[in-house]
């Protein structure tokens, strides 16, 4: 299982330089901010899923290559806007300096803005049936935007200064917006490449739904257990800044518990599929324990 996924990153690395050489116009300050964002380095956790789901449904790794691409152009995207001094203001990103510190923050605007298009236009050349990639448009520009993604920032910056003072129905509210929306995503985008049918979506959305929260659970842990070098991004800022983190609700071991029960979460949402689903059991497995 570690072969196929190591096949699938590096398989998404090449998608995406591909994508970025071949809508880049010459060798300008814009392209080289956003090849910063997009390929220096990250788990490759969203393209990882979609090939997964994919690949246990029957579909083939061509016909995955551009909805994996663009999920993770979309999360390239984000985390070069989240860094920006009107957000998160971080000078660390992947063991990196962030966009706005490698260039400015003029062109990491405009690099996230460009990156975020890019991922549409993958979705648009896609060789899959139009009304496919009409849904896979559809499933990605909502869990990007003010329904998803977008939308659950928003919550975190209106939350930042709260500590645990939010509700737990709310946090996990916003989490499943900010960071499960566009892993979640991801899930979908293998299904819908597959022929995914209602029962195996609602199966694949009960483990994408778990798989989200859990990532972030384990985010803010090891925002307070581990340090910059070993994350590749500041670490404490947090704590630092007394935002709404399930430590913060929960404490640590009440968070560890509620990590235990999304993996037993997950674990039953994939059984039905059997040795199908290996490489999705090995996703949970590594998100639940990851160490960055």
């Amino acid at each position: 299982m570690a072969t196929a996924l190591a096949h699938w990153r590096q398989r998404a690395d090449d998608v995406l330089e591909q994508a970025l050489r071949a809508h880049a116009l010459g060798d300008t300050r814009l392209q080289a901010a956003m090849r910063h964002a997009a390929l220096l380095g990250g788990k490759r956790m969203r393209p990882l899923l979609v090939y997964a789901t994919g690949r246990m449904l029957g579909a083939s790794d061509a016909a995955l290559d551009a909805p994996a691409s663009a999920v993770e152009l979309i999360h390239a995207y984000s985390l070069v806007h989240d860094d920006l001094p009107a957000m998160d203001d971080d000078a660390l990103r992947r063991g990196q300096p962030t966009v706005h510190v490698a260039f400015d923050e003029a062109t990491a605007i405009l690099a996230g803005d460009a990156l975020q298009t890019l991922a549409f236009r993958q979705l648009a050349d896609a060789p899959a049936p139009a009304e496919v990639r009409i849904a896979m448009v559809r499933e990605l520009a909502t869990a990007s935007g003010a329904l998803g993604m977008c939308g659950g920032q928003a919550f975190d910056i209106d939350a930042t200064g709260r500590g645990g003072d939010i509700g737990l129905a709310e946090l996990e509210r916003l989490h499943a917006m900010k960071t499960g929306a566009l892993l979640r995503c991801a899930v979908r985008l293998g299904a819908l490449a597959g022929g995914a049918d209602i029962t195996t979506q609602a199966a694949l959305d009960r483990y994408a739904e778990a798989l989200g929260l859990a990532f972030q659970i384990r985010d803010d842990l090891l925002d307070i257990e581990a340090d910059s070098a070993t994350l590749g991004k500041t670490a404490g800022k947090d704590v630092a800044q007394n935002k709404a983190t399930f430590p913060a609700l929960l404490g640590v071991d009440g968070s560890r518990a509620r990590l235990a029960d999304l993996r037993g979460v997950m674990a039953d949402a994939i059984a039905p599929f059997g040795d199908d689903a290996a490489a999705l059991a090995e996703l949970a497995r590594m998100v639940v324990e990851r160490s960055h």
